[in-house]
């Protein structure tokens, strides 16, 4: 961390006014050299290696990267139907999951066991495993009725895990909201379920949508996982086209399209993460 100077104290008001402000400018340009020191010396090792240019032709063929490119942004929109629909599915129903596990007295203990079990399950098991299980089992049980599209199957795999997650988000954002925000709702006169829908839900609502976030990060990329059942989205595609080739630059591509999604997406979180903490700081 870069202080202030110790020899600005000593100098005239408008001079020390002009040490401060040239400060920030010295501390973002000795950022920007020491990036690029790192970043250039990771290039020259890189570049220098023994085997660069054949990972260069088989990882960076721009020929390879132009001609896969449109094939797995076109697969990729596969993945975003998957994430859409999943994310829906996991908001409401980790809502209830969360709102079921507070409900308090004995009354409500066998669904409060039940729902603890399924959160506990379901975030023991790796998801590849859980897509496994019901993108193959399912199907294979060929009951009547039952479709057996792994598309469906992947986006009930992936919801029925990220909902253990999120339902654990959201019971701490509701566990946030303090006892008295209830206690001044029944005062007035509302249920214990008017409560918790007008009042709790809505302020522990707010205070988690930044770990939200970071989950359906999280959830966008695991959607590449649906490939091992048959689905054919941005990934499978990336496999076909490398195995057509021989050559691994449609993996790039794939991980260049992922990067354009996501790292918006990190950004928008660590601001709403920054704007929580300057209100929290604020009050």
């Amino acid at each position: 961390m870069i202080g202030p100077d110790p020899g600005a104290a000593g100098l005239p008001p408008p001079a020390r006014r002009r040490a401060r402000a040239a400060e920030p400018r010295r501390a973002v340009w000795v950022a920007v050299a020491s990036t690029v020191v790192f970043f250039g010396a990771l290039g020259l090792v890189i570049v220098n290696a023994p085997n660069w240019p054949l990972v260069q032709h088989e990882f960076f063929d721009p020929k390879e990267l132009n001609d896969a490119l449109p094939g797995l942004v076109k697969a990729f929109w596969t993945n975003v139907q998957l994430f859409l629909i999943a994310e829906v599915l996991i908001l409401v129903l980790a809502l209830v999951v969360a709102v079921v596990r507070s409900l308090p007295g004995p009354v409500f203990f066998p669904v409060r066991a039940l729902m603890t079990v399924y959160v506990d399950v379901f975030r023991a098991l790796p998801g590849l495993l859980v897509i496994y299980l019901l993108g193959f089992g399912i199907p294979g049980l060929r009951i009547p009725g039952v479709p057996s599209d792994p598309f469906i199957w992947a986006t009930v795999a992936l919801t029925l895990v990220y909902t253990a997650y999120v339902s654990e988000v959201y019971r701490a954002g509701i566990e946030s909201v303090h006892p008295s925000q209830e206690a001044a709702a029944r005062s007035l006169g509302l249920s214990r379920f008017q409560a918790l829908r007008y009042v709790v839900i809505p302020q522990a609502v707010r205070r988690v949508i930044p770990p939200l976030l970071n989950d359906f990060i999280g959830l966008q990329k695991d959607t590449v996982f649906v490939a091992s059942v048959g689905v054919v989205e941005i990934f499978r595609t990336a496999q076909i086209k490398q195995a057509a080739h021989f050559n691994f630059t449609p993996y790039l591509a794939t991980a260049v399209v992922f990067l354009v999604l996501t790292i918006p997406l990190a950004r928008l979180t660590d601001w709403l993460v920054a704007r929580d903490r300057t209100r929290g700081s604020s009050r």
